[in-house]
């Protein structure tokens, strides 16, 4: 994909093993687990590898099982469940140690014409409005130790976040919440790989939402927070190297559960692609 071997692409890349058989790697950069996205990500390109290129995937529905350890490469085993005339639909199963960390179903289709119609975008300020995620996290360095330790994570992803929440000082939000990413590298113009970079993508954020509702962030030493599942609907083309908006809101949280529901736009107003997710909120005893 790229002779770098700390981009973006290089990361989602995977070694076959064998026909339906794949190996993935993280970063060594001191996260304690592996980011769900990138499971999520290498997940499809696992999928995608062995699905007709003229098959874009349309959905996928996955559950985050376990945490991944970074240090233990992940082995990524597809089952190859049908292939239509139209449809093909993959299973894939993410191992580490024998024991499975992630499950996706996928599914993939000839791209046909037929009825459109979507939601507008909401009106958002230019991503050039607001800092970047990374500037912010700069300021807050001398604040916590959490932050200097987020400043040595890879950045891929270039996050401007219209509505910032301090995890340091959280606040109650209601109503959609708006930002805008996009890859901070050129991507090559295969269109599957930009699919998989919104799924990476597409972790950020969105557990924020339900949290938001009750004042509370990932940093609350009270809070036990995981993604559960994830589901993204591709809807249109899009190029995941430019901005992308990032509208996400919670509708219901029940049960140390809250759902998270995202719709991605480009710069013109496309509807792109659908996000929900529930995630654990778990109050500690």
């Amino acid at each position: 994909m790229t002779s770098d071997p700390s981009s973006l692409a290089s990361r989602l890349d995977l070694e076959r093993l064998d026909r339906d058989l794949f190996r993935g790697y993280s970063p060594d950069d001191g996260r304690p687990r592996v980011f769900g996205g990138q499971v999520a990500a290498q997940a499809l390109v696992a999928a995608v590898r062995t699905v007709a290129p003229d098959r874009p995937v349309h959905s996928l529905q996955s559950y985050f099982l376990r945490p991944g350890n970074p240090k233990v490469p992940i082995v990524y085993q597809v089952d190859r469940i049908r292939d239509g005339r139209s449809f093909a639909t993959r299973r894939v199963v993410a191992v580490q140690d024998g024991e499975a960390i992630y499950n996706m179903a996928a599914s993939f289709q000839v791209t046909e014409e037929g009825l459109s119609h979507q939601e507008p975008m909401p009106e958002a300020p230019s991503p050039e409005s607001v800092p970047s995620y990374r500037e912010l996290i700069r300021r807050k360095a001398h604040d916590h130790p959490v932050f200097k330790v987020l400043e040595q994570l890879e950045s891929h992803i270039d996050i401007h976040d219209l509505d910032p929440v301090d995890p340091l000082q959280p606040r109650h939000r209601d109503g959609p919440h708006l930002v805008w990413w996009k890859a901070c590298e050129r991507l090559p113009d295969d269109p599957l790989l930009h699919q998989c970079v919104l799924t990476y993508a597409s972790d950020y954020t969105l557990l924020d939402a339900s949290l938001h509702r009750h004042a509370k962030t990932w940093l609350d030493p009270q809070m036990m927070v995981a993604s559960i599942d994830h589901v993204i609907w591709f809807h249109r083309p899009f190029r995941a190297d430019e901005w992308l908006l990032y509208s996400t809101d919670s509708p219901s949280a029940s049960g140390a559960r809250g759902l998270n529901l995202g719709r991605i736009f480009s710069q013109d107003g496309t509807l792109v692609a659908s996000v929900a997710q529930e995630s654990l909120m778990r109050v500690r005893a």
